[in-house]
């Protein structure tokens, strides 16, 4: 069960408006790199069910949390069916990311009170997502629709709640391009943790570099 209420989870996200995004088969690698974007001032953070045996290091990565970074929000990401969500929402997952929309995964999600984040890539399936009840939709691949993509989208449905994902990089240009655009928050991957930087254990960089992000995010905000 999650240990923040779906209220206090949107929250997280739109304080900050940036979720890492991570996943690594070393669970000490996987607590190494949380804690260092949660001492960079990150509150919400989606671990990718990508790997074999994903949901074991999550389950450590939950423990981890719950003594060393007691305000973070730990969602999963990739998942695109729903006894895949269940699973990790059994282990305390926070909130629960998509690549692809699938009403049974938000039902799911929407029976325990989880918010589920789809990716989707077109106007309407933003809205039959929205229909299902999702807060929060991810537009992916962002790399491949764009801000003008989000621009659009936001012209007409104002109300909307776009978290974007794929192509974003830790830059004043790019994220000015998609918070200006309209987009609620943004999910950013390997920009923030850069291969070379990990096998070197650089855990100061990805400090560095969340702080850097949500400054930028902040100043571009106000």
């Amino acid at each position: 069960m999650s240990k923040f209420d779906k209220l206090a989870v949107l929250t997280k996200i739109g304080q900050t408006r940036m979720v890492p995004v991570f996943y690594h088969k070393d669970v000490a690698v996987a607590c190494a790199v949380v804690k260092a974007c949660y001492d960079g001032g990150v509150r919400a953070f989606e671990f990718t069910n990508r790997g074999d045996m994903a949901h074991e290091v999550f389950a450590e990565l939950m423990r981890f949390t719950a003594d060393e970074c007691p305000d973070l929000a730990l969602g999963v990401g990739s998942v695109v069916d729903a006894p895949t969500a269940a699973l990790y929402i059994q282990m305390g997952a926070c909130f629960v990311v998509g690549p692809l929309l699938n009403s049974d995964v938000a039902k799911v999600c929407n029976r325990r009170g989880v918010p589920y984040t789809p990716g989707c890539g077109t106007v309407s399936e933003v809205g039959q997502a929205q229909e299902l009840g999702c807060d929060i939709v991810k537009v992916f691949p962002g790399d491949v629709l764009g801000p003008k993509f989000v621009k659009g989208l936001m012209a007409p449905m104002p109300w909307s709640r776009i978290m974007v994902t794929g192509g974003v990089e830790p830059t004043e240009e790019n994220l000015s391009a998609w918070i200006k655009a309209g987009a609620f928050c943004v999910g950013m991957g390997s920009k923030l943790f850069p291969k070379d930087k990990v096998a070197a254990a650089d855990w100061q960089y990805v400090t560095d570099m969340c702080r850097q992000s949500l400054d930028i995010i902040s100043k571009i905000n106000k």
